[in-house]
């Protein structure tokens, strides 16, 4: 599981794309995501549900839901979206997530979402998306979050994002967050999947690969901003999550983590 680092978390993040055969690894953000299949079939784990979708179904992705996909002849298009640029549904909805993310768009509504793009004005976007979140809305069913729970996440991932080019470590955030060593072993394992420390390092390598892809900094420089003191174990860790070097990740203009 990797955390998807991006600009995602202001009122003016909107994204688009269309694509084929998408396979992609477990991975979480902190954003909502709308995922339709155009043609063929595809396969969409969110936590450990599984969803098989055909032409005309969609899934909608809360923030902070671990998911990934899988298929083989498909078509899709996808929709990221900030919970700021819908706060009325998102502060609704805070303490809830779906019984299922599963469900099928009106047509009309389609074509909405398929009109409007990152670069029209904010209004025009936050109709078509209040409008696709109604429709899903108005026969979801939702259960409560565990808000204890909740209020940990938000504070170890503000830890995280605060701290990932220093000192990151279990013991610190222990200190820092006032949790047990033990705790916050325990609810990273169970929510994740994977330890803390794993989730640290997967979160500095996408950060990584947002300066690779977004700036001219060297992979020294990279390695260093995102809290690696060994160039050599920066680029281990990095080959080792994505397959390829820092090097060749920047000169093929390859997408890790957005697909």
């Amino acid at each position: 599981m990797i955390y998807e680092f991006s600009n995602f978390g202001t009122i003016q993040d909107y994204y688009t794309k269309s694509g084929e055969n998408l396979s992609f690894y477990e991975h979480m953000h902190n954003s909502f995501e709308l995922f339709l299949v155009l043609e063929g079939k595809s396969k969409v784990t969110i936590n450990d549900n599984l969803y098989v979708l055909e032409k005309g179904e969609g899934v909608l992705i809360f923030p902070n839901q671990r998911h990934s996909f899988s298929s083989e002849v498909s078509k899709h298009r996808y929709w990221i979206f900030s919970q700021e640029l819908i706060k009325a549904f998102s502060s609704q909805h805070l303490y809830k997530v779906p019984k299922s993310n599963k469900f099928a768009p009106s047509s009309s509504v389609v074509e909405m979402l398929f009109n409007t793009s990152a670069d029209d004005s904010l209004l025009k976007k936050k109709g078509t998306l209040y409008s696709i979140l109604a429709e899903f809305d108005q026969n979801a069913e939702y259960v409560e979050k565990d808000r204890l729970n909740l209020h940990f996440l938000d504070k170890a991932l503000e830890f995280v994002e605060k701290n990932y080019m220093d000192d990151c470590s279990l013991s610190s955030a222990s200190s820092k967050l006032g949790y047990s060593y033990s705790y916050i072993s325990r609810y990273f394992q169970k929510s994740f999947g994977i330890s803390y420390n794993s989730f640290v390092n997967q979160f500095r390598i996408s950060k990584a690969c947002y300066l690779l892809k977004n700036t001219d900094m060297s992979v020294l420089e990279c390695s260093l901003d995102c809290g690696y003191t060994s160039v050599y174990s920066f680029m281990r860790n990095f080959k080792a999550i994505c397959g390829v070097t820092p090097s060749e990740y920047r000169e093929k203009k390859l997408v890790i983590p957005l697909f």
